[in-house]
């Protein structure tokens, strides 16, 4: 039997901390009775109680977990559990834990949700979630599964939650019809499973996730030379997941984090050069639905602000560059960031208005080295599309068309996009110029967004980290509808797809913005524009780049 947890509402239980139940591989399914949280630990067959306040964990099925080895997907319904195992689903009485089967599915069966006398039932081969009446244990009707990946469920009166594990996503879904309302990002990768609770005293509805995977860390190893070696460890704990859906501008918000970042170059030329009348622009972050901007401060030198094209850029100063000078010159800004995931239709996009003039002159012309009109170019454009006229359609094919055609690998310099497209594999930059010659061609606009993403290491709290890259990704416009994210190449999973649309827009808490549309730095002496061509800022600096995650930000 179940013991009782101490008299705390789920609210003061849980707030923001992350729960690491003790001895836990791989948890999956989850879920609550009133206010205790149950767990299943597929990789060793445990069924698991977890005080939330301290992470005690206790085995509620010492002499059954050969039972409940390999079960994934895990549901009460007042006295009953109800589970997952391979192509099979098994209820039970608590006090017992005695499986019964209850169906069979032609493939696994992943996830399981129930409510009163209907189940609803996950299944990744098939694509469906299917709904099953627990009475004539007949199916009564299925939904197409919103994401690509294995997918777990939790139901709360008229709403059906689905979290999907490659997808990084979790749906809002009409558990009566199956369409989705809304969907959010998780802050970390791999949720595994999904429960939601309901407070007691006021009625609150929350959401908890399940994550597991392997971390690599560095092992010290006493018997080899050197000592310390590379390795992975499995990683699995339950996390809050705090959202907001704002209906009018069709987009939710989910767990965002207060970072402090921090961009500096440190002159050190390769060649000593003289510059007089210097000025070195520098991007800042920008000010977006989901990051705010709380405060900004000179790093090294002093600097001023002008506007760009909307966005705020800081200009440093000098007289001139003299040979065997030297600077450390940047910026410090404190953020407030969050996930964001758009939730619109090919139906939102018919009907649009045409595009504004200025856009065409902007946003659909060959800027940046993009080789529009190269013939592989050309030809890219026409095949990504075929006879596709709706817009979000034609950005949805253009990006499947470059991940079925490239493959992602680092390179020092960034080339044009007929030479990637030849070649097959292109770095973060590379894709982004493919993309962007690609929907422009196609009448899409298009303009770069970001610069770094913050390691996305949670956990690490008031701890220096640096990213080992740089890292671009672009946004899309339509028109009625306005800027709308995109990745680069980290949906880009490889083997043809189906690819995963979490970052379909859609960006994690990990993304910082800066610069759109603009250049993330620019240099001009006497008030003529430096080419890269003649003097690249890589040859003048060395950047420092730096995020420290403060702490995480309470739910909206």
């Amino acid at each position: 039997m179940i013991s009782a947890l101490p008299s705390l509402t789920v609210s003061q239980m849980f707030g923001q901390r992350t729960i690491r139940p003790l001895s836990a591989a791989a948890l999956c399914g989850i879920a609550f009775i009133k206010d205790s949280l149950i767990a299943i630990d597929t990789t060793k067959g445990h069924l698991l109680q977890i005080d939330p306040t301290n992470d005690n964990t206790k085995i509620l099925n010492p002499h059954q977990v050969k039972e409940f080895m390999d079960v994934t997907g895990l549901a009460v319904w007042e006295d009953t559990l109800w589970v997952t195992r391979g192509n099979s689903v098994y209820l039970c009485k608590l006090d017992s834990l005695g499986l019964e089967h209850f169906v069979t599915l032609p493939y696994p069966a992943n996830g399981i949700a129930v409510w009163e006398s209907t189940i609803y039932v996950s299944c990744q081969k098939l694509g469906n979630i299917m709904i099953f009446d627990r009475d004539t244990r007949k199916e009564i009707t299925k939904f197409y599964a919103p994401g690509v990946g294995i997918e777990n469920l939790a139901v709360d009166r008229e709403t059906l939650w689905v979290c999907d594990n490659i997808e990084q996503t979790v749906y809002c879904l009409d558990r009566a019809t199956g369409e989705i309302q809304f969907s959010v990002l998780t802050p970390f990768e791999s949720p595994t499973g999904i429960a939601t609770q309901r407070d007691a005293e006021t009625g609150k509805q929350s959401l908890y996730v399940a994550y597991a995977n392997e971390e690599v860390y560095i092992r010290d190893n006493p018997n080899a030379v050197p000592n310390h070696e590379i390795t992975y460890r499995d990683r699995t704990f339950i996390h809050p997941l705090h959202y907001h859906y704002n209906s009018d501008e069709r987009y939710a918000l989910s767990n965002g984090y207060l970072i402090e970042m921090s961009y500096a170059e440190e002159l050190s030329p390769l060649d000593e050069v003289y510059l007089p009348e210097l000025e070195w622009r520098i991007a800042l972050p920008s000010e977006t639905a989901r990051q705010k901007v709380k405060h900004i401060e000179p790093i090294g030198l002093p600097f001023t602000e002008e506007i760009v094209d909307g966005q705020r850029v800081a200009v440093f100063k000098f007289d001139a560059l003299t040979p065997g000078e030297r600077h450390i010159f940047g910026w410090k800004a404190t953020l407030e960031v969050r996930g964001i995931k758009y939730r619109l239709t090919p139906k939102d996009a018919e009907d649009i208005p045409e595009l504004p003039t200025e856009f065409e002159a902007r946003y659909l012309v060959d800027d940046d080295d993009l080789a529009m009109e190269t013939p592989t170019v050309r030809r890219a454009a026409r095949e990504a599309i075929g006879t596709e006229t709706n817009v979000l359609r034609k950005m949805y094919s253009i990006r499947n068309y470059v991940y079925d055609e490239l493959s992602y690998g680092i390179k020092p310099y960034i080339d044009t996009p007929d030479v990637v497209l030849e070649r097959g594999v292109g770095s973060c930059g590379e894709y982004v110029g493919v993309l962007l010659a690609l929907c422009r061609l196609n009448g899409i606009p298009c303009r770069t967004v970001g610069r770094y993403k913050c390691p996305p290491y949670a956990e690490q709290q008031r701890v220096p980290l640096q990213p080992d890259f740089n890292h671009v990704w672009l946004e899309f416009y339509i028109p009625n509808i306005g800027w709308l994210p995109m990745e680069s190449n980290p949906d880009d999973v490889g083997n043809n797809g189906p690819y995963p649309t979490r970052f379909f827009m859609g960006l994690c808490w990990y993304h910082i913005e800066i610069g759109k549309g603009i250049f993330f730095q620019r240099l001009t002496s006497k008030g003529v524009q430096i080419k890269k061509e003649d003097i690249s800022i890589g040859e003048l600096a060395i950047n420092h780049i730096r995020f420290t995650i403060l702490e995480e930000l309470p739910a909206l």
